[in-house]
């Protein structure tokens, strides 16, 4: 009676091709999930900059926008996060201004990976419409680490916010002209 199934030596064929495989293709599941990272950083941002303006509106109360610290407190200017980041990378709340103290609305965690620079600290919008007195204001998130697949402006995201208080993300770097 004669046995059917492989040999030790197509066994061996077949996992080192597997092996090559995957090692080729490592590098690009990486990137993707830095990308998505990347996308997801962005949309959280948006979408609480959303939220804030909309609150400042529904409530008539100054709401803010700004770096928390591990007590979810707000970061004052120059403060870097606990992890010695300076960015927004530490996180971030919407507080509601009421009767002189503020209230914690929401909070946003921290994800030291992915780079949320901007040159604020906090944005404040006010009623009765949620806008922000001032120019335009960007924060720019791209991966911390870049890598030969990781970089350029394909893994940058800008997330712009105008005086009337709207938020937007655009592909890229935030650029100086923007």
């Amino acid at each position: 009676m004669k046995q059917a199934g492989f040999s030790l030596l197509e066994t061996m064929a077949v996992i080192v091709l597997i092996a090559i495989c995957a090692s080729a293709s490592a590098p690009a599941f990486v990137a993707w999930r830095v990308r998505d990272q990347v996308d997801a950083r962005a949309n959280a941002l948006l979408g609480t900059l959303s939220y804030a303006r909309s609150e400042a509106i529904r409530r008539k109360a100054r709401i803010s926008v700004c770096r928390i610290d591990a007590a979810r407190r707000c970061l004052a200017a120059g403060k870097s996060c606990p992890s010695g980041l300076a960015d927004w990378s530490c996180g971030w709340a919407v507080m509601a201004e009421r009767a002189g103290a503020s209230v914690l609305l929401r909070v946003q965690p921290s994800l030291d990976g992915i780079s949320v620079a901007s040159a604020l600290t906090a944005l404040t919008f006010t009623p009765p419409a949620g806008q922000m007195i001032g120019t335009l204001r960007n924060f720019e998130i791209a991966p911390r680490v870049t890598s030969v697949s990781t970089k350029g402006a394909a893994w940058r995201r800008c997330v712009r916010v105008a005086a009337g208080g709207r938020a937007r993300i655009s592909d890229g770097a935030c650029g100086v002209g923007s």
